[in-house]
């Protein structure tokens, strides 16, 4: 997969075969990491510090834990890159237990898998400080500033009918798309979860539609199906590089029926105390990620094949971080 082109990888993708098989896009991490000087980074404010960072195992949370380890090498850390571990739990555990310093994470991840909070708030800001907050105070973790995407459940469809049904949020299919047109392609997970399917549709004022308008796929080929007009709706993850590639166009959730997953790097309290110059240099990487950023990166490892460590690399680069 890695030595095709993205024509070539799309051109298979529409012939009907899936660009990935599990979650956002997962696949190896390398622990390679190549070596990078600082620029905007100043290349001695950690020279001396040991630090370890950790991610978990898709596309988005290996991208982002790259980019980590190589601002911090380029600051002149000695870091040990332990990113691609299988599951949250198990990378949150690592964090906890002092297995590793530092990992990023989503706000509603956090609120509602691990703090156990039945009611998500429909505020990013809101929501990261009430997470930074209780992290601090329950389990000694400090959340430094949050990047400005937010990686949620979201409802995609093609340009094309988009455009047909003049669609923009979420709202609008009630009014604007007749009931036995409705057809959905979801993941089996998303289509039972309590933040999931049919939440989704109660906040919408939507009954539930008959079986045949429902197919349960895994998420990949949501996204191929979807693009391919197998269906008029499709359940896929807001950030996902595959969005674009497939020319496909998501809803805005206008009445907020899924919990929002703003993304900030976490790190224990003792090593942030100890390291506290890697507050500006986090800062002002996170103040330049995006959505649109964030899925022109996916797409570069899930649709172009490219290395994750590689397209973190360029990506400092591009913004001056590293030279």
């Amino acid at each position: 997969m890695r030595s095709r082109t993205r024509i070539g990888i799309l051109a298979a993708v529409l012939a009907g075969v899936a660009l990935v098989t599990t979650g956002c896009g997962l696949r190896p991490a390398s622990q390679f990491a190549p070596n990078v000087t600082g620029k905007s980074i100043k290349a001695d404010s950690l020279k001396g510090a040991k630090l370890s960072v950790t991610s978990k195992d898709f596309t988005e949370q290996i991208l982002l834990g790259k980019i980590t380890v190589l601002a911090l090498k380029a600051a002149g850390a000695d870091v040990t890159d332990k990113t691609n571990v299988q599951g949250s739990t198990n990378a949150r555990n690592l964090l906890l237990k002092g297995g590793v310093d530092m990992q990023w994470e989503y706000t509603g991840t956090a609120w509602i898998t691990y703090m156990k909070q039945e009611h998500a708030i429909p505020d990013s800001e809101k929501q990261y400080e009430a997470v930074k907050k209780k992290d601090l105070a329950d389990n000694g973790v400090d959340w430094l500033p949050w990047a400005h995407f937010n990686n949620t459940y979201a409802i995609a469809v093609t340009a094309a009918s988009a455009k047909k049904y003049g669609l923009k949020k979420l709202s609008d299919i009630k009014t604007k798309v007749p009931a036995n047109k409705r057809t959905w392609c979801v993941e089996s997970e998303f289509y039972s979860r309590s933040d999931g399917f049919f939440p989704l549709l109660k906040k919408y004022g939507l009954p539930k539609p008959p079986n045949s308008q429902v197919k349960k796929l895994d998420t990949g080929v949501v996204y191929t199906e979807t693009a391919r007009g197998g269906c008029l709706f499709g359940e896929v993850f807001d950030t996902d590089g595959r969005i674009p590639a497939l020319n496909l166009t998501t809803l805005a959730d206008d009445r907020h029926a899924e919990p929002l997953y703003n993304p900030a790097l976490t790190i224990r309290h003792s090593v942030y105390q100890k390291y506290p110059q890697i507050l500006p240099i986090e800062k002002a990487i996170a103040a330049k990620l995006s959505t649109p950023v964030m899925r022109r990166l996916n797409a570069k490892v899930d649709v172009d094949g490219q290395e994750p460590v590689l397209v973190a690399r360029d990506w400092l680069r591009s913004e001056g971080f590293i030279q």
